[in-house]
């Protein structure tokens, strides 16, 4: 099957693996979570499982849509939505396990929120990402696909979601951390945010293991033991 295109050239999403796995008999869930390169923040999944029919218009990977076409398009994917739910994995989580774990334990957090609040159970689940063994106990019977927020339509839907939610969560972090821009920059290494972690410090929202935090880190260790 081949993806069709909009006007721009780039391949829309498509539910040829949701038929495959037997979608709409069976329950089939996409899966896909954000915020696995920031510095600061959580890591946030979203588990979603679509009607049949026509894809919702303008559904495509979030990375290509910009803010405004994501929040236009989060309510109306959650409205017509069979069943969705979120989770996350905060930065100590992050810290403590690594970023990829912290990536499972979010999915399988969002799926578990899912099933327990429209009583169901999930057949089959279509993940964002490469092949994991890790994920089978945490989420059960799946199939990961590389790019899956590009080709796959229930995917999108749960990139779009993911990203939104997590958004507005580091727009409510930005509130009582003011300085690091994560409103704009929502925790990503931008020009802003690195000059405010050398001016203001590291918060405890900030995942203390990636290089930029850590260097800030051991150098107010080092002017510490100087002094």
């Amino acid at each position: 099957m081949t993806p069709s295109r909009p006007s721009d050239g780039r391949a829309l999403p498509t539910r040829e693996l949701e038929s495959q796995h037997g979608h709409p008999t069976r329950l089939i869930a996409g899966i896909d979570e954000v915020g696995l390169a920031p510095l600061a923040g959580p890591v946030v999944a979203c588990a979603i499982i679509m009607p049949p029919g026509e894809p919702i218009v303008g559904v495509r990977d979030s990375k290509a849509l910009s803010r405004l076409q994501r929040e236009r398009l989060d309510p109306i994917i959650r409205s017509a939505a069979i069943a969705y739910g979120v989770g996350a994995a905060s930065a100590r989580e992050v810290e403590r396990l690594n970023p990829r774990a912290a990536s499972h334990l979010a999915m399988s957090r969002a799926l578990a929120t899912l099933q327990r609040r429209y009583h169901l159970s999930v057949d089959f689940t279509l993940v964002d990402g490469s092949p994991a063994r890790e994920l089978e106990p945490l989420i059960g019977p799946h199939e990961t696909v590389i790019k899956g927020d590009v080709s796959v339509y229930p995917i999108a839907c749960a990139s779009i979601v993911a990203k939104v939610l997590r958004d507005q969560l580091m727009a409510r972090l930005d509130r009582r951390y003011p300085g690091y821009d994560w409103e704009s920059n929502v925790g990503y290494p931008a020009p802003l945010h690195l000059a405010a972690l050398a001016d203001l410090g590291v918060t405890p929202h900030h995942r203390r293991t990636y290089a930029p935090v850590a260097a800030v880190i051991s150098a107010a260790r080092n002017a510490a033991s100087q002094s």
